[in-house]
């Protein structure tokens, strides 16, 4: 790789975990769209840019995921019940939900992002606080994890967008459901990236002969993503009781729509 390459991967990193420690906003809706356009860029198999860039943003946030739950286990904040309930069939949705991925089309792929990124901006800018519901959601969580385990997959996220007010609506305290969401964030990255890197050796040769690739999941990308990630989360999480967070979320959403915009752009065009 190219030393600017490297270069752009580190930023990258210390952008996606200051923002994580900062936020509370996981790395792939920051990821995909910027990995899309630097596998672009650099001509890195560009006909499936966009599944790369997905395995890929898997794979980098396995660690934050990782980090997040193992802090949440610590300070008692995991509804043990509704995670070993979920896990098991979030599994089987990240799975096989990774099965499709190769045969569908990078456009499809690209507009479902934006348009998944895009809501979540809409949420960020209008700072909606979550809330619990009157009465319980009678939704299995079985049925609730293979849901969140195939969504969040497909978009390439810890799943906490999904798996929060779920579990309010099942009269979990925020806390709770905040660190519960936490926790089932890193199965979900585990089983995505199995799935990304399996699913993955079944496309064309391009993928194959790329010594730097296996499957959908480009490894340099992951281990400099990964590292600089890791060492700018915790200042993330310091700065939080410091910086105003509301503005910063709006700026934050505006963001997001631009990556959006951009990714669309460049894959469209």
């Amino acid at each position: 790789m190219e030393i600017e390459f490297i270069i752009q991967l580190s930023l990258l990193g210390v952008v996606v975990g200051f923002a994580a420690g900062l936020l509370g906003v996981g790395g792939g809706v920051i990821l995909v769209p910027m990995l899309t356009s630097m596998f672009l860029s650099a001509n890195i198999v560009p006909s499936h840019a966009v599944h790369l860039a997905l395995g890929t943003s898997m794979a980098c946030i396995i660690t934050t995921t990782f980090s997040s739950a193992f802090s949440h286990y610590k300070n008692h904040n995991v509804d043990w019940p509704h995670v070993k309930a979920m896990v098991p069939f979030i599994v089987i949705g990240a799975l096989c939900i990774s099965f499709l991925i190769p045969i569908i089309n990078t456009t499809f792929l690209a507009v479902f992002f934006s348009l998944f990124i895009t809501s979540l901006a809409i949420k960020l800018f209008v700072n909606q606080a979550p809330s619990t519901s009157k009465l319980p959601n009678r939704l299995p969580p079985q049925l609730a994890g293979l849901g969140i385990g195939s969504i969040s997959t497909l978009v390439a996220i810890g799943g906490a967008a999904f798996t929060v007010p779920y579990l309010l609506s099942r009269r979990l305290a925020l806390r709770t459901a905040i660190g519960s969401a936490a926790t089932i964030g890193f199965p979900i990255a585990i089983a995505g990236t199995i799935g990304y890197g399996i699913n993955g050796q079944i496309s064309p040769l391009e993928l194959a002969n790329n010594d730097n690739i296996i499957g959908f999941i480009h490894i340099p990308s992951v281990i400099i993503i990964s590292a600089s990630g890791f060492f700018m989360a915790p200042i993330g999480v310091k700065m939080s009781n410091k910086l105003p967070i509301a503005i910063l979320k709006k700026i934050f959403a505006i963001l997001l729509v631009c990556l959006s915009v951009k990714m669309l752009m460049n894959v469209v065009l």
